[in-house]
Parts: C-alpha cells; structure tokens; sequence
C-alpha cells in the first residue's frame, strides 16, 4: 500500500469532522505546490499515460531537455515518479497512482465545465 493510500484509510477512520494533522496538511500543500507547475502536472498527466524517456516528454509536453529533465527530478524527489533504464536510455513511470487518481479527477472535472470557468476566472478566485 502506497504512502498516500495509508494516509487516506487513516483520515477515512477517523471521525468526519476531525482534522488532518499538521504533517498531513503541509505533506498535502507541498504535493499541491508541487503540482501546481502546469509543466510538471502535464508531465504526470502524460506518465499516467504509458511511460515515456525525456525525449518523448519533451515533445510532448513541448519543453527543452534541460528543463523537462529538471521537473522530472522534483517530480522524482517527491515519490510521484521513478525511472529505471533501458541501455542508454531512461524511461520515466508513475509511482503514486492515487496522486494521479485526484490529479486526474481535477483535470477532468475542469475541462468539463471549462467553457463556464476561464483559467483567468480560477486566477481571481486564488487558484
């Protein structure tokens, strides 16, 4: 069981109206920030995907090597991806699926009713 899957059955037990603990919330505020680079969430978005070396990221998300490389490193940091090789080659994957079940639900939610809320209107509203 994933590190988040703990987490989730731990504040499933416990009463509705309890509180997260401190750690729980800042874990949670650093994922977000994390994924709050819309580089790095279509990184995740596209290694949710099938996985991938830099090269196809690159293309795909429509970076530079260098950068895509960068993003992927935090990304790796943080637990969300792994990578292993192939020859020369490095392929990317994803390690936190239940990351990518709420990052998947958010994207979809939003480009279903993305014709009602512009990225300007989300702006105002802090997001």
């Amino acid at each position: 069981m994933g590190r988040s899957a703990a987490v989730v059955r731990s504040i499933e037990g416990k009463a509705a109206t309890a509180d997260p603990s401190a750690e729980v919330l800042a874990e949670a505020a650093a994922l977000f920030g994390l994924l709050a680079s819309p580089p790095r969430l279509h990184i995740v978005w596209a290694l949710a995907q099938g996985e991938s070396d830099v090269s196809g990221l690159a293309e795909r998300v429509g970076g530079a090597l260098p950068a895509i490389s960068q993003h992927l490193s935090k990304l790796k940091l943080a637990g969300l991806v792994r990578s292993r090789r192939e020859g020369r080659r490095v392929v990317y994957f994803v390690d936190d699926p239940d990351t990518v079940a709420v990052m998947r639900t958010l994207v979809v939610q939003l480009a279903a009713r993305s014709e009602s809320v512009s990225p300007a209107r989300l702006r105002e509203l802090g997001a």
